[in-house]
């Protein structure tokens, strides 16, 4: 059997739960010591450093109460869905691969750019959590501000765009290359790890 698609055997202990504690648990500490965002986010110059931890501790730093929220409630709502349906192990790897692939990734891009950042917070993991909800449930809806209903599928298009076209503007501070890698390292996830191909299930869910 290929390592790469060797499956783990099923398990559900709540690993959504434990996360999000462990994000609150930072952010207070980040809130009670400031500097500590600088030794646990992500950055070229850190990496220079030394700071070899950064890609998976900067998954735990928040810059905000508004971005902490936001990130924690899509986690919660997604994570749980996705743990379920995958087990605890699965939802494990793909959380944090994803989310450590994107950050060196955002990292090197944003270099490249000539743009030096903190990144910070778990947004790139949660946008990859997204990909997953739709592809794992092509023909669940969400409902946007729990009025507009939207599927799955469209709801990743739509946040693709959106970040594409946020990335060409510039100017709102918000880490767009983060999510698109997000995005990306999902992608990449499913078909060389899960062997499913995710246009191919939503073209077949919505034929």
């Amino acid at each position: 059997m290929n390592i790469i698609r060797k499956p783990f055997r099923y398990s559900f202990f709540n690993a959504t739960s434990i996360i999000i504690a462990l994000n609150l648990i930072v952010f207070f500490l980040t809130m009670i010591f400031p500097r500590l965002q600088v030794y646990l986010g992500m950055s070229y110059f850190g990496i220079l450093l030394h700071y070899y931890w950064q890609p998976l501790t900067y998954l735990f730093v928040h810059s905000g109460w508004s971005h902490i929220l936001f990130n924690m409630l899509a986690l919660f709502f997604f994570g749980i869905s996705v743990e379920r349906a995958v087990g605890s192990k699965e939802f494990l790897l793909f959380y944090f691969l994803c989310g450590i692939l994107d950050g060196i990734i955002s990292t090197v891009l944003y270099r490249l750019l000539g743009i030096t950042v903190l990144l910070v917070g778990a947004s790139g993991a949660v946008y990859a959590l997204l990909f997953a909800y739709a592809v794992i449930f092509p023909r669940n809806v969400i409902y946007i501000w729990g009025i507009i209903p939207v599927a799955a599928p469209l709801l990743v298009f739509v946040y693709a765009l959106i970040e594409i076209t946020s990335q060409i503007s510039g100017g709102s501070g918000i880490a767009h290359l983060a999510h698109l890698a997000g995005f990306a390292v999902a992608w990449i996830y499913f078909v060389a790890r899960m062997g499913i191909h995710p246009l191919k299930v939503w073209k077949d869910a919505w034929r």
